[in-house]
C-alpha cells in the first residue's frame, strides 16, 4: 500500500505538533481550517523551487482567513537532510527575489532533521522532524501576532526539549504506531 503523505503529515501535526504542544500557535489555524496541504510531485530541487514559488505567491494573494499557512510535502526530492538543508538557502533567496522578505518565511521540517552541534539521535531534533520532507510557509504578521500574544515565547524551546526528553525515543516512536 502506497503511503498517504498528506494523511501522515496531518497525523504528525495532530499528534506531535499540536498533541505535544510543540507549537502553541498551530492548534488555532488547524481548528479554523486555515492550513493548506500541498503534495508536491517534484523529483528535482529545481521543480520543487518552482512549486515553492507558486505556493508563496498563492499564500501572498490569498486572505489569511482562507489560508494562513501552507505545508508543502515533497517526498520525492531532498530525502537527504544535508541536501535539504542546502536547499533552504535557495528557498530563502526565492523569498527575497519575489519581494516577500518580511511578508512570508519558510520554516523547515524533515524526517532526519538535525540542529547544528547535535548528535543525530538527540531527542531535541524531533521538534523539527516530520514524516516527510516539508516546507512550511508562514505569514510574518501571523507569527508576530501569535508570539506577541504568548506569555513567554522564549520558553517554548526549553519546554519542548523538556517534553521530548520526558517522552524519549520510545515515546516519540509510539506516536506513529497506530496509523489511525
Amino acid at each position: 500500500m502506497a503511503p498517504d503523505h498528506i494523511a501522515d503529515t496531518r497525523r504528525w501535526l495532530e499528534r506531535a505538533v499540536i498533541g505535544l504542544n510543540l507549537c502553541p500557535f498551530a492548534k488555532a489555524v488547524v481548528a479554523k481550517g486555515q492550513v493548506r496541504y500541498v503534495l508536491s510531485e517534484a523529483e528535482t530541487s529545481e521543480a520543487l523551487l518552482g512549486a515553492l514559488g507558486e505556493e508563496l505567491l498563492r499564500l501572498r494573494d490569498t486572505p489569511a482567513a482562507e489560508i494562513d499557512t501552507t505545508l508543502i510535502v515533497h517526498p520525492s526530492v531532498l530525502a537527504d537532510f544535508l541536501d535539504y538543508n542546502d536547499f533552504l538557502d535557495e528557498a530563502d533567496a526565492l523569498v527575497a527575489d519575489l519581494g516577500l522578505e518580511g511578508v512570508l518565511q519558510v520554516a523547515s521540517f524533515h524526517p532526519h532533521y538535525r540542529f547544528a552541534g547535535t548528535e543525530a539521535d538527540d531527542i531535541g531534533n524531533c521538534t523539527n522532524r516530520s514524516p516527510w520532507p516539508t516546507l512550511h510557509l508562514l505569514r510574518e504578521d501571523s507569527v508576530e501576532r501569535a508570539v506577541a500574544a504568548f506569555p513567554d515565547p522564549d520558553a517554548i524551546v526549553s519546554r519542548n526539549l523538556d517534553t521530548l526528553t520526558q517522552l524519549g525515543h520510545d515515546g516519540w516512536e509510539a506516536l506513529w504506531r497506530d496509523p489511525h
